[in-house]
């Protein structure tokens, strides 16, 4: 049985954590399988959703049956797998659902903050219990700082507790919390709503936010000056503003250009 289920639904790709036997915990084959779907990615595709196998966890972390999590150290190599899969998942030119179906704790969190948008089920717990076995969530760090305030954060990371769906909403982890009988559906009108987007707005939207987060405010109202005027020059963006003034549905070009 593989470690990752990869499935195409209309114009979304589901990757799967198929460990449901381990919480759905990471190892090796599971970080190398969603990098490779996403990698190898058909430009037709207008989203991707990540999520895990059952109801009773997300990712419950790097997989510690063997004693040991050093395939996330990585002590004999500069990046980890984490490392390179965070990468490739910032280059990536579509938006990334997590369909929290379950626990997400300590590594669970960093491929959470991996997702530009999160659907979660109410019974899923939050957190990010490292400290308890002698190591801290370095790598979550990256993304949850910005995701959730300092205060939040690091009363996660120094106390190890749980938290509930709920608060993980107050403090703007998740998007949307459903019933777990609603997680499919929420997910699917999420991704409908998607589908109807700009591929070429969200694309270089993506580009964009990933951009600012490391320009100063000077630097990042210049760029952004700079791009809504190329944005707006896009045949998308031609497309868009024919079907509005004509009130129909526009019909944005699917194919990757350089636009």
């Amino acid at each position: 049985m593989t470690d990752i289920l990869t499935q195409r639904r209309g114009s979304a790709l589901w990757i799967t954590i198929n460990r449901e036997d381990r919480r759905n915990a990471m190892n090796k084959t599971v970080l190398a399988g969603i990098q490779e779907a996403i990698v190898g990615l058909d430009p037709a595709i207008r989203a991707v959703v990540l999520t895990g196998a059952g109801r009773k966890a997300f990712c419950a972390g790097a997989d510690l049956s063997g004693g040991t999590g050093t395939f996330i150290l990585g002590l004999e190599e500069p990046t980890t797998d984490f490392g390179q899969l965070a990468r490739h998942v910032r280059e990536l030119g579509v938006p990334l659902v997590g369909r929290i179906n379950g626990d997400c704790v300590a590594g669970g969190m960093a491929l959470m903050g991996l997702c530009d948008l999160i659907v979660v089920a109410d019974h899923a717990r939050f957190g990010l219990p490292e400290a308890k076995v002698g190591v801290f969530p370095m790598q979550v760090l990256v993304f949850l700082r910005s995701i959730i305030g300092a205060r939040h954060i690091n009363e996660m990371c120094l106390t190890g507790e749980l938290i509930s769906a709920a608060r993980a909403y107050e403090i703007g982890i998740a998007n949307q919390v459903v019933p777990f009988e609603d997680l499919d559906a929420k997910v699917d009108a999420l991704l409908g709503k998607l589908a109807l987007m700009s591929p070429v707005a969200l694309r270089r939207g993506k580009y964009a936010i990933a951009a600012m987060e490391r320009m100063a405010f000077p630097e990042a109202m210049a760029f952004a000056e700079t791009l809504i005027s190329v944005t707006s020059l896009t045949a998308d963006a031609t497309e868009g503003l024919a079907a509005f003034n004509e009130r129909r549905k526009p019909r944005w070009q699917q194919e990757n250009s350089d636009d």
